[in-house]
């Protein structure tokens, strides 16, 4: 029988599965595609094999583990960097498994390899003070500064991605009372959050600015009625990141790049009480593992657990039950 090579199975991967079964974003359809772009360079670039002479072989566990080492060492890339690229690729050959049991070897041992462990980043936000102040910078009586007033604005109120600000309509935004937005997040998953008075007549005001009625028009977009891109919106926060910054540097970091706003609404939200559960929804995270991540950076939100779980402990260690004693345990495990 004939034997189907690697650009058989890449070709469906792409074009059938990705985006069909596996139901994946454009996004990560695109960074799956960048890996093994890279995957591909590396390979030619190395004098491992040419593109033009691809096969399965070329998949094996020495490449791609050299080719992880190359990212790091030879690009510059970070350990996460590293980490999507082998994700993009355990996600090809869990695919070839399935459709081709005799390369199921091969696809196993790349399946065994490990992610890089990385230290976790502390989460950067801004207090409150600094969002208000950023909000005061862009000039709201002119038509530039009223976009850019309400791309600020909605990115924090919304918490929103990047990509979910970019892939806004006109239509996914209704006014009536709560004003809502509605926005598609990773996995094609629609959440509609509720946005502040506030922020829906800065948000009206832009809108009534460009006369578009067009309910499938992009929100925001450039000169040439395009949606803008992630460059144009970490544009459009750095501009006033530096205008606030020369005012009152002490409130801001030194770089601001746009998912600082969804972080900081975020830790507002917890500072506020809200529940971690809500949180999530909000954010449209998968998992409240994830947004647990906001609960250890503060150390304020740490010292309110440690006094709680503090409080619980009354009499001497005698008198606490051991049920007790694992409760208090597996509480500052979880949040500390």
């Amino acid at each position: 029988m004939y034997k189907k090579e690697l650009s058989y199975y890449l070709t469906r991967f792409f074009t059938e599965y990705l985006g069909n079964e596996a139901g994946l974003s454009t996004n990560t359809i695109k960074s799956y595609r960048d890996a093994f772009i890279l995957y591909f360079k590396y390979l030619e670039e190395t004098g491992i094999c040419k593109i033009s002479k691809l096969k399965m072989s070329s998949m094996n566990t020495d490449n791609v583990v050299r080719f992880l080492d190359w990212l790091e060492q030879s690009r510059g890339s970070s350990v996460s960097s590293r980490n999507q690229r082998l994700a993009a690729i355990k996600a090809f050959c869990s695919y070839v498994a399935r459709k081709c049991p005799e390369e199921s070897d091969l696809c196993q041992d790349i399946l065994k390899i490990r992610v890089k462990k990385t230290s976790q980043k502390p989460v950067e936000y801004l207090t409150v003070d600094a969002v208000e102040y950023l909000l005061k910078m862009p000039d709201s009586h002119s038509l530039r500064g009223i976009r850019d007033l309400a791309v600020i604005a909605l990115m924090y109120e919304s918490g929103c991605r990047v990509q979910e600000l970019i892939d806004l309509r006109v239509g996914n935004i209704s006014f009536r009372s709560p004003a809502t937005v509605t926005l598609t997040g990773k996995g094609n998953k629609i959440r509609v959050i509720p946005i502040s008075t506030n922020a829906a007549n800065i948000i009206k005001a832009y809108l009534k600015s460009t006369n578009i009625c067009n309910v499938t028009h992009p929100v925001f977009f450039n000169i040439y009625g395009k949606s803008l891109s992630r460059s144009g919106v970490s544009y459009v926060l750095e501009k006033y990141a530096n205008m606030a910054r020369k005012q009152k540097p002490e409130l801001y970091l030194s770089k601001l790049h746009p998912h600082i706003l969804r972080h900081s609404k975020a830790m507002h939200l917890l500072e506020n009480g809200v529940n971690l559960i809500y949180i999530r929804d909000f954010l449209g995270h998968s998992s409240v593992t994830t947004t647990e991540i906001y609960a250890r950076c503060n150390p304020e939100l740490k010292r309110k657990y440690i006094e709680q779980a503090g409080n619980l402990i009354t009499g001497c260690v005698e008198e606490y039950s051991e049920r007790e004693k694992e409760s208090l345990i597996a509480w500052l495990r979880k949040n500390i």
